[in-house]
C-alpha cells in the first residue's frame, strides 16, 4: 500500500468502505449531486438489532490499497455503486458493460454493488431489478437514499455471514493464513503443519474475526477478539499483525471512550436510543484493567463462536491511558517493516487525533514527529503538498500553531516547486494567508499600535516576502503593494538602512504600475485585506490646530449678560460637569476658525528612514463642514528631527470642524493617516468652531513703516507699524487707505485710538479724525478701498529739560554756545548780543537724548457679512511711533508794569533749537524772525488775569475728590485760558505751520495782585 489516507481516525476501523464513481460521461456537479446524497446515509440502525452500521464513502480509492483487506477490514471495498447518464436503449448494453468492468476492479472484496442510471425511460427502465436503479433525470430521483439504505441492509447481511463463517470454521486445523501483499513470496515452503505456524493462523483470524465483529456493531466481542489475537500473535512474535491486534483494540476502546469521534466531525457517531454501559463513565479514569484471557476457553482450532464467557470476564476495553501505550507499541512493530510505512503512519495520525481530545499536546507532538520522518516511496508533488498540509492541520489540532505554520509554509512552497511544469501560484498564496496566525501576523496595520511587538520580526518579514512574490506572480499587482506597503508600515524598525532601501525601491517600481490606494481589496475566497495607511512615513509627534492671525481673529461682540455668565446650569460647581468640560476642553479649542479664511495646522514631524523622503499630496482629513484642503509637498532630510510642516485649508460652510488626521502619497502609495490610530501623538485638540465669513480689512499709510514694533501692555498685536519725526508744535496728516480684500462686504467700522503709558504730559488732542465722510463710502464692496486721514498734532513741555540750557551769567557755562539765562533763575538783566553761534559737535539742538517719544496705537474695529449678523467682527491696529524733537523755548520771562494795573508788558526771551529759521508771533504782535540757535526777546502787551474768578465744574468735586488732581485740573485750565489770550504761534518757514503752547512759567506774571480792602 503506498497512498496513506490522512483524514484516517480510530473510529473508521468500524466502518464499511463503499467507493462511489462515475461510468461513462457524467458532468461533476451532477455525480458530486449525487454523492452528497448517497454519502449523508452514513449509518444505519439494523433491524431488529441494537446494532449500527456505519459507512464510509470515497469517490476515489487506490485499487492497491484494497489489497490490504485481509489485514485491515476497513480497507476493504465492499460496496460499489455506480452512476452513469444513458438515453437511449441501444446504448444501455454498453453502460452495464461498463459496469461490470469498475466491479472487476474491486471484484475479489465486494459484497455486493449499484447502478445508478440517469436519463434512460422506457421499457428497460421498467423492468425490475435489484442492482440497478433507473432515474429519469437528476431531480427527479426521490428514491435514491432508500435504495442506498438497502443496499447497506444487503451489505450487512454479507459482512454477519462473512463474520459467522469465520468465528465458526469447522475446517479442522486448516485455518487459512491471512498475508499483506508484500508477505507472500516469504510464506512459501513453510511448514504448515507446526505449532507455530497454525498460532499465527489462529492469531491473524482471531484478529480479522475481531475487525468483522468492530464492523458489524458488536464492540464487546471485537475486544475479546482482539485481546485473544494479541496474546496468541505475541507468543510467536509475529510482529507486523500482533501491531494490527493493537491497533485494532485501541480503535474498539478509542470508539468506546469517544462516542463523539476523534476526526473532528460534528455530532456523536452513536445513534438516538443507543445507551452507553452504567458504568462507561468510570471508564474514563486512569486504571482500568486490560482483560485477561483464560486459554481454556479456546477450542481445538483456537475459535470459540461462544464468547459469552469471555465478555463477562473481561473489563471491555483499554484505560484512555493504556490506549497510548498500545498506539506506541503498535507503532513500533509496524516501524519494523519497511513496507508498512502507510501503515505506520496512519497510526502516528490516528493516535495524535485521540491525544487532541485528551489534550496531551507534547505526547502528540512525539507521534507526529515519528510521522515525519516516516519515509514513504517516491511522492508526487500533490502528494507532499496533502502530506505537509495535513501535519500542518494535526499541529493546529493539538495547539503548536508556530510548528502549524511551518509545515503550511512548506506545502506552500511545495506548490511552486520548480520540478513542477506549471507553478501552483494562487495555491501558494493562499497556503501562505493561512500560516499568518500561527507567526502571529494579521493583516490588519491596527493589531501592530498595540503595545510591544508580537512574533519573530526575522521570519514575518521573510514571509511577507514571500506573499509579495506569490502574488505578483499571480499577476495582481495591486495586492503585492498592499502586502510590500504592510511590511514597510509593521516591520520598518526591524529593517536595517539597506533594507529600508530595497524595500522601497521596490515598492516604487510597483507602485508606478499600479499605485497603492486606501481600498479594501477582496480576495476570491472572501477574505479582506485592509488598508495600510503609512503612519511612520513620516512620524507625526505633534498636531497644533493654529488660531488666525491677529488681525483676523474674530471677536464676539458682549452680550447684555456678559461673557462670563453661563446659563447651561443653575449649580455654582458639580465634579460631574467639571470633569465633562475638562474632557471637552481637551478636545475643543478655545479659539474659532472663520468660513472662507485659510486655516493651518501644525504637525511636528520626523523621517526615520536613512535617506530624503519626499512626501507628495500631504493634505488635512477633516468631517463636520464642507473643508477644502491645499495640499502641500515636503522634502525631509534623512532621519530628521522633529520638523514643523504646516497644513493649510480653507472651511467652506460654518459649524463645528474636527480635525481627523492627515492624507499623504509616499512612495507612490496613497494614505489616510487617522488621528486616533497614531500611537503616542500629542494634539491641543481637534474640533473647532468655524464662524460665518467676515470682511477683510488691509490698510495702507502715508508715512513709512516703522522698524521698531510696539509692545503693549495687553498684549495686543500691532498689524502695522509707522513712525514719524515732528516738532514741538507741529502738526502731521497721516492719510491711510483702507482697502476690503475679503469676500464680504466692510459694512461697520469704529475707530479708537489708545496712548501707551508715557511719562509725558500731553496738551490737547495728540490724534484726531473724522470719520463721517469715510463711513459715507460704507458699505465697502470686495476689493474696493476707501480713505481715511488723522491729524498728528504734538504739544509737549521742553521747559524742565534744565540740562538743554543753562545760563550763563549765573553759572559761567555755556552749553550751546549761547549766553542764555535759565528759566528757572529770575535774572532781570537781559541779553542784548543776541548773534546764534554754532553749537560744538555732540551737543546739537536736537540731539537724541533731548528726543520725546509718542507711541500710540489705533484701532479698527470692522464687520459686516454674515459675520456681522452672528455678532462678530474683526479688530486691526496701527501702531504709531513719533518722535518729538523740541521747538521754541522760552528761557525767561519777566514782565513790566504798563500804564494801567490791569495790564502789563510780558518779556519773553525766545530760543530757536531747531536747525532752521523760524517766524514767531502773538496776539496783535509783529513777526519776529529767529535763526537756528538764535535767541530774541519779545515783549507783549496782556491783560492780567483774576483766576479766581474762572467758574468751578460742576464735576470738579466728585470727579476730582483727590486735591492733588483738582490742582492739576486747575494749572491745565490755566494754562488754555493763556494760551488762548496770547496766540503765539511760530512757523518754520521750510515746514507747514507750527502751533505752541506757552508754558506755566508765565502764570504767576500774569495774575493779577489781590486786592486788600481797608477798613
Amino acid at each position: 500500500m503506498s497512498v496513506p489516507d490522512y483524514m484516517q481516525c480510530a473510529e473508521d476501523h468500524q466502518t464499511l468502505l463503499v467507493v462511489v464513481q462515475p461510468v461513462g460521461i457524467v458532468s461533476e456537479e451532477n455525480f458530486f449531486r449525487i454523492y452528497k446524497r448517497i454519502s449523508s446515509v452514513s449509518q444505519i440502525n439494523v433491524r431488529d438489532s441494537q446494532r449500527v452500521l456505519y459507512i464510509r464513502y470515497r469517490h476515489h480509492y487506490p485499487p492497491e490499497n484494497n489489497e490490504w483487506g485481509d489485514f485491515q477490514t476497513h480497507r476493504k471495498v465492499v460496496g460499489l455503486i455506480t452512476v452513469t447518464d444513458c438515453f437511449s436503449a441501444k446504448d444501455w448494453p454498453q453502460t452495464f458493460e461498463k459496469f461490470h468492468v469498475q466491479k472487476e476492479i474491486y471484484g475479489s472484496t465486494l459484497y455486493d454493488s449499484r447502478l445508478f442510471v440517469f436519463g434512460l425511460q422506457g421499457e428497460i427502465a421498467e423492468q425490475p431489478r435489484t442492482d440497478v436503479a433507473f432515474y429519469p433525470n437528476y431531480d427527479e430521483c426521490e428514491s435514491v437514499e432508500k435504495r442506498i439504505e438497502d443496499f447497506i441492509e444487503s451489505l450487512f447481511i454479507v459482512l454477519e455471514s462473512k463474520r459467522l463463517d469465520r468465528a465458526t470454521d469447522k475446517s479442522g486445523d486448516k485455518i487459512p493464513l491471512l498475508c499483506v501483499p508484500f508477505e507472500k513470496k516469504d510464506f512459501v515452503g513453510l511448514d504448515t503443519d507446526s505449532r507455530h505456524y497454525k498460532k499465527r493462523c489462529q492469531g491473524r483470524m482471531r484478529k480479522h474475526v475481531g475487525d468483522l465483529c468492530l464492523q458489524a456493531g458488536m464492540l464487546q466481542d471485537s475486544l475479546v477478539h482482539y485481546h485473544m489475537s494479541v496474546e496468541l500473535l505475541r507468543s510467536v512474535n509475529d510482529f507486523l499483525w500482533l501491531g494490527a491486534a493493537l491497533e485494532g483494540l485501541c480503535s474498539a476502546s478509542v470508539i468506546y471512550h469517544y462516542p463523539g469521534g476523534t476526526g473532528g466531525k460534528t455530532g456523536a457517531r452513536r445513534p438516538q436510543g443507543s445507551s452507553l454501559p452504567a458504568d462507561a463513565g468510570n471508564r474514563h479514569r486512569p486504571g482500568a484493567q486490560e482483560v485477561l484471557i483464560d486459554p481454556g476457553a479456546l477450542t481445538t482450532n483456537g475459535i470459540n463462536a461462544d464468547t459469552s464467557t469471555e465478555i463477562g470476564r473481561a473489563k471491555n476495553c483499554l484505560s484512555p491511558e493504556d490506549i497510548i501505550d498500545k498506539y506506541k507499541e503498535a507503532i513500533s512493530y509496524y516501524s519494523k517493516y519497511k513496507n508498512a510505512g502507510v501503515i505506520e503512519l496512519e497510526a502516528c495520525v490516528k493516535a495524535v487525533r485521540v491525544l487532541a481530545i485528551q489534550k496531551r499536546s507534547m505526547e502528540a507532538s512525539e507521534f507526529l514527529q515519528n510521522a515525519v520522518y516516516i519515509n514513504l516511496r517516491q511522492l508526487s508533488e500533490e502528494e507532499k503538498i496533502q502530506r505537509y498540509s495535513i501535519l500542518s492541520e494535526l499541529y493546529e489540532l493539538i495547539g503548536f500553531h508556530r510548528k502549524s505554520a511551518f509545515f503550511k509554509r512548506v506545502a506552500a512552497m511545495q506548490c511552486v516547486a520548480p520540478s513542477i511544469a506549471e507553478p501552483g501560484w494562487r495555491a501558494c498564496y493562499k497556503l501562505l494567508l493561512e500560516t499568518l496566525p500561527g507567526y502571529s501576523l494579521s493583516l490588519d496595520p491596527k493589531d501592530f499600535n498595540k503595545g510591544t511587538h508580537r512574533g519573530w520580526a526575522a521570519v514575518q518579514m521573510r514571509l511577507l516576502h514571500e506573499l509579495v512574490y506569490a502574488s505578483r506572480r499571480m499577476g495582481n499587482p495591486a495586492l503585492s503593494v498592499r502586502h510590500l506597503s504592510f511590511l514597510l508600515q509593521t516591520m520598518l524598525d526591524f529593517l536595517s538602512d539597506q533594507e529600508k532601501k530595497d524595500v522601497t525601491q521596490s515598492l516604487e517600481s510597483y507602485t508606478s504600475k499600479c499605485p497603492g490606494t486606501m481600498e479594501l481589496l477582496s480576495l476570491p475566497d472572501g477574505l479582506n485585506l485592509p488598508p495600510v495607511p503609512f503612519t511612520k512615513l513620516p512620524i507625526v509627534r505633534r498636531v497644533k490646530l493654529l488660531n488666525l492671525p491677529a488681525s483676523l481673529q474674530p471677536q464676539k461682540m458682549k452680550s447684555l449678560l456678559g461673557q462670563n455668565m453661563s446659563t447651561k446650569s443653575p449649580f455654582i460647581y458639580s465634579p460631574i460637569i467639571a470633569h465633562n468640560r475638562g474632557e471637552e476642553r481637551s478636545k475643543k479649542i478655545d479659539f474659532q476658525w472663520v468660513q472662507g479664511d485659510v486655516c493651518e495646522v501644525q504637525l511636528m514631524v520626523y523621517n526615520p528612514m536613512p535617506f530624503e523622503l519626499r512626501v507628495e499630496n500631504m493634505g488635512l482629513l477633516t468631517s463636520g463642514v464642507e473643508f477644502e484642503s491645499l495640499p502641500a509637498a515636503l522634502s525631509l532630510p534623512a532621519e530628521s528631527g522633529l520638523y514643523p510642516v504646516t497644513l493649510v485649508g480653507v472651511p467652506r460652510s460654518t459649524g463645528q470642524i474636527t480635525i481627523n488626521g492627515y492624507h499623504t502619497t509616499v512612495f507612490g502609495v496613497f494614505s489616510d493617516c487617522l488621528l486616533d490610530s497614531l500611537p503616542g501623538i500629542k494634539t491641543n485638540g481637534s474640533t473647532v468652531e468655524v464662524i460665518p465669513a467676515l470682511p477683510r480689512l488691509q490698510i495702507s499709510t502715508s508715512l513709512p513703516r516703522s522698524a521698531r514694533t510696539l509692545q503693549p501692555a495687553s498684549g495686543d498685536e500691532i498689524s502695522t507699524n509707522v513712525s514719524v519725526q515732528l516738532y514741538n508744535g507741529e502738526t502731521q496728516q497721516l492719510d491711510i487707505k483702507l482697502e476690503n480684500i475679503g469676500t464680504e462686504p466692510l459694512e461697520k467700522l469704529e475707530v479708537t485710538s489708545k496712548i501707551l503709558t508715557t511719562k509725558e504730559k500731553l496738551y490737547g488732542d495728540f490724534l484726531s479724525w473724522k470719520l463721517e465722510e469715510t463711513l459715507s463710502q460704507f458699505p465697502l464692496q470686495p476689493g474696493k478701498t476707501a480713505t481715511f486721514t488723522v491729524n498728528i498734532k504734538v504739544k509737549l513741555d521742553f521747559s524742565c529739560q534744565e540740562n538743554l540750557l543753562q545760563d550763563l551769567n549765573d553759572d559761567g557755562i555755556s552749553v550751546s554756545g549761547l549766553p542764555l539765562s535759565s528759566p528757572f533763575r529770575q535774572v532781570v538783566k537781559p541779553r542784548v548780543d543776541s548773534k546764534p553761534v554754532n553749537p560744538p559737535e555732540g551737543s546739537k539742538t536736537g540731539d537724541f537724548s533731548h528726543v520725546k517719544t509718542l507711541e500710540a496705537i489705533l484701532n479698527f474695529k470692522y464687520s459686516g457679512g454674515p459675520g456681522h449678523v452672528d455678532g462678530y467682527y474683526r479688530n486691526l491696529s496701527l501702531g504709531i511711533h513719533v518722535e518729538a524733537e523740541p521747538s521754541v523755548f522760552f528761557t525767561r520771562v519777566s514782565t513790566l508794569p504798563a500804564t494801567s494795573t490791569r495790564q502789563c508788558h510780558l518779556l519773553l526771551d525766545v530760543f530757536n533749537s531747531t536747525e532752521h529759521e523760524l517766524t514767531i508771533s502773538a496776539k496783535n504782535n509783529e513777526e519776529l524772525i529767529l535763526h537756528a540757535g538764535e535767541c530774541q526777546r519779545m515783549a507783549i502787551q496782556v491783560d492780567k488775569f483774576n483766576f479766581e474768578s474762572f467758574p468751578e465744574s460742576p464735576a470738579e468735586r466728585t470727579q476730582f475728590t483727590n486735591p492733588k488732581q483738582l490742582e492739576e485740573e486747575r494749572q491745565e485750565t490755566r494754562g488754555l485760558e493763556i494760551n488762548s489770550k496770547l496766540d503765539i504761534h511760530w512757523n518754520i518757514i521750510s515746514f507747514e505751520s507750527v502751533e505752541g503752547i506757552l508754558n506755566q512759567l508765565v502764570l504767576e506774571h500774569l495774575q493779577l495782585a489781590p486786592l486788600q480792602w481797608g477798613e
